[in-house]
């Protein structure tokens, strides 16, 4: 199959007209610049063709709490009680649905790899499920009927805060007891999909709230094993960082530093409280940052410093976490508006190097360093963004990339090829009425 695309980006970062992509299987075969026009037999995709967009943290059943938790006041901490509800409702039959429309929900913004942080493993009462792993294949199973490739990074999920306290009420189904069999268990799950390309078991500490110190290395000797990724929420909120420096003595990075945690396989999310010392711990690891700005301001987290965090040396990666929206458009633009907001400057970032976030970047960090590039050899993964909508309507070949990053929303892709299977075609979904499927999942939980 081919695909001419009318403007691309393509390396090293730049648009290119008239791009014949030749896809073979899964992969790009062929990428021919200044191709006059669509060759026979070929298909032709309108305004700006991008690499495939990577959601490098989500969380599925979070999508059911969007708009229910915007009425009245709180913060984090009230926000996590509502979203406790939802956790308590699911089984593995409703979290398939629910998490198969969320899958499809990305796909229709240009997301071709999820990277799920998973930590809803057990029953209620945190008793097993036949299957100790029923959620997460009901995870991996919803991701390829929507198109998606999926790195599911396990949560090792073990205590209720920074101090050891002991899982209650709807925490109990997070938790395995330990992190030994916690290992156990994911040592099983990463078997079953030994042998499958589009899957990656990863795996994460939830927190430093929920993994003592002790028990942290089992994670990252899991990780280093079988050199997959490993990623933990860093510094959401200032309550934590407190917190760890009254029971630890030492910032949530300091500690998963000395404990062996941080390296070039290691994502920290959020990162939105990190010192100076912290960035450069970060940094000279190696370390990349997943930065969520819908959902840091929806929870009034703040503003994280991305463009330090860069300077000192660790990738920057965007994920849409509790869904507050889904557009990774959005997602990109806001870590330079945000960055606006919190220095009075413009010009932090380029549109060249928010894709780059959005696209190479983030499936580096998901372990698909070979996706998120038109290059041959790569995934084939092509999104296309209209140039002609209300929002981007005006823009020319050498401002594509800019209306793409700050003008475009997901409602602008219209066409979406994930692994060399065209998943969205006229904005309209393999899968069919994307919202309908949202509705019944929701209404069943809720």
């Amino acid at each position: 199959m081919s695909y001419w695309c009318e403007l691309a980006w393509v390396p090293p970062g730049e648009v290119a007209e008239g791009v014949l992509v030749r896809v073979e299987g899964r992969r790009i075969a062929e990428v021919v610049p200044g191709v006059a026009g669509p060759p026979p037999g070929s298909v032709a995709l309108a305004g700006l063709t991008l690499p495939g967009l990577a959601n490098a943290h989500s969380h599925a059943f979070h999508r059911a709490l969007r708009a229910t938790t915007q009425a009245g006041k709180g913060d984090f901490w009230t926000w996590r009680e509502r979203m406790y509800d939802v956790a308590a409702a699911l089984d593995p039959d409703s979290y398939l649905a629910l998490a198969r429309a969320t899958y499809a929900e990305m796909a229709l913004a240009g997301v071709t790899c999820v990277g799920e942080f998973h930590y809803l493993h057990h029953g209620p009462g945190g008793r097993p499920y036949d299957d100790p792993n029923a959620m997460g294949h009901a995870l991996v199973a919803a991701a390829r009927e929507a198109g998606l490739r999926i790195t599911l990074l396990d949560a090792c999920y073990l205590t209720g805060g920074v101090g050891g306290a002991p899982l209650t009420g709807v925490q109990e189904r997070f938790g395995d007891g330990d992190a030994a069999r916690w290992a156990g268990r994911v040592e099983a799950l990463a078997a079953a999909y030994a042998h499958d390309e589009d899957v990656e078991i990863g795996v994460a500490v939830h927190s430093v709230r929920a993994v003592p110190p002790g028990e942290m290395h089992v994670v990252s000797e899991f990780s280093h094993h079988h050199a997959v990724p490993l990623h933990a929420h860093v510094s959401e909120q200032p309550a934590e960082n407190e917190a760890c420096e009254r029971a630890h003595g030492m910032s949530p990075v300091r500690l998963l530093y000395e404990r062996g945690v941080l390296s070039p396989r290691f994502t920290a999310v959020h990162a939105t409280h990190v010192g100076g010392r912290d960035r450069g711990l970060l940094g000279e690891s190696g370390a990349y940052v997943c930065m969520c700005p819908t959902t840091e301001r929806d929870l009034a987290d703040g503003i994280g410093p991305a463009r330090e965090l860069c300077e000192a040396g660790s990738p920057i990666t965007l994920g849409t976490d509790g869904h507050a929206s889904i557009d990774m458009f959005e997602e990109a633009r806001a870590v330079e508006l945000d960055e606006r907001l919190r220095t009075g400057r413009r010009g932090h970032w380029t549109a060249a190097e928010l894709l780059q976030t959005a696209t190479a970047c983030g499936h580096d960090s998901l372990g698909f360093p070979d996706a998120g590039t038109l290059v041959p050899g790569a995934w084939a993964d092509l999104v296309s963004v209209r140039l002609d909508s209300v929002r981007t309507a005006g823009a020319r070949p050498e401002t594509a990339a800019e209306a793409a990053v700050f003008a475009a929303t997901a409602a602008d892709v219209h066409s979406v090829v994930s692994s060399g299977r065209r998943i969205v075609t006229e904005g309209r979904h393999v899968l069919g009425d994307v919202g309908a499927m949202l509705g019944a999942a929701i209404r069943e939980i809720t």
